[in-house]
């Protein structure tokens, strides 16, 4: 049976990293890749994210409605997925970063509540993180993933203006160009 689970979780694994992959094709080959258009379905996505009830690790539910209005970097992510796991550190050091800024970094962790705070136990991730489960691919194909690939990386704006979109690891200079023209 633990040999099941094992092939189980590995078989998930690779297909995320495929799908993770084609879809990192797709976009790459987009004439410009990482400077989101913002389209009405954007729009849409963005009001979606701000309506989204998510968890807290400890299983308190919230919204996300407070973030509104304030420029936000939102990084879907899991705990099973290595890419994730390698851009976090990265991902803490531009929060800390871009702080002085006003500008909030958000995980959404598309993944179980105990996955998520297991994984938040081991490694030290100070800007909110949420459990989404498998809605958050829902959500992160609002914003045009359409793959459901991870990680996936959305900047929106103050104004709830999508300025960029990133599927796979992030680059911390393409991030940094992005969050410096906020």
């Amino acid at each position: 049976m633990k040999t099941k689970r094992i092939l189980a979780a590995i078989a998930v694994a690779a297909l995320a990293m495929l799908a993770g992959g084609y879809a990192s094709h797709v976009l790459l080959n987009n004439d410009n890749p990482h400077q989101a258009s913002t389209t009405a379905a954007q729009q849409s996505a963005a009001e979606q994210l701000w309506a989204a009830t998510v968890t807290s690790p400890d299983g308190v539910s919230q919204s996300l409605s407070p973030f509104k209005g304030h420029p936000v970097v939102v990084n879907f992510w899991a705990s099973w997925c290595s890419p994730c796991v390698e851009e976090m550190p990265e991902l803490v050091e531009l929060h800390h970063e871009y702080a002085k800024k006003g500008i909030q970094f958000i995980g959404l962790g598309v993944d179980s509540a105990q996955n998520v705070k297991a994984f938040l136990q081991k490694v030290r991730v100070d800007y909110p993180v949420y459990v989404t489960g498998f809605g958050g691919a829902e959500l992160a194909r609002a914003f045009g993933n359409e793959a459901g690939g991870l990680p996936f990386t959305v900047v929106i704006d103050a104004n709830g203006t999508i300025r960029s979109t990133k599927l796979g690891q992030i680059q911390q200079k393409e991030l940094r160009q992005t969050l410096d023209a906020l």
